[in-house]
């Protein structure tokens, strides 16, 4: 069975973004390549060297993974996708969502719901929006 994971595009961010997911969800970032060590990067423009051209989160064996797009291609941000925390705990998802929000704008603050003790959602600083869930609540 094949194991689904995100991959994220960021506009020169991606190295301060995977940092920060990394701090702040307890992961470890295995693999940060930029497009300088790319063994085609005789053909990328010197302005791209140092951006990201394939990152990987490891999350408790979960994978998130993420590059800088390439100057030219158009970037319109993340756009109609978003990640999805389960904790156990209402207080492991208000200490994440509170973390992640740093910076960003909550777009539904943490509350009571038919299907959690809490959830909320977010966009971080880097424009990647979360949907925060905690304490489920049994069916």
């Amino acid at each position: 069975m094949p194991q689904l994971c995100a991959y994220l595009s960021f506009d020169g961010q991606c190295a301060e973004a995977l940092r920060f997911y990394e701090h702040t969800l307890g992961g470890r970032v295995e693999a940060m390549l930029t497009y300088a060590q790319a063994p085609e990067s005789a053909g990328i423009p010197a302005n791209m060297h140092e951006r990201i051209m394939h990152a990987r989160l490891n999350l408790d064996g979960q994978t998130l993974m993420a590059a800088d797009v390439i100057d030219g291609q158009p970037y319109q941000g993340q756009h109609g996708v978003s990640l999805a925390l389960m904790f156990p705990t209402v207080s492991d998802a208000t200490r994440i969502f509170n973390n992640l929000a740093e910076g960003g704008t909550v777009t539904m603050p943490l509350q009571k719901t038919f299907w959690a003790e809490t959830f909320g959602a977010l966009t971080d600083r880097y424009g990647t929006s979360w949907l925060i869930n905690g304490g489920q609540i049994a069916s």
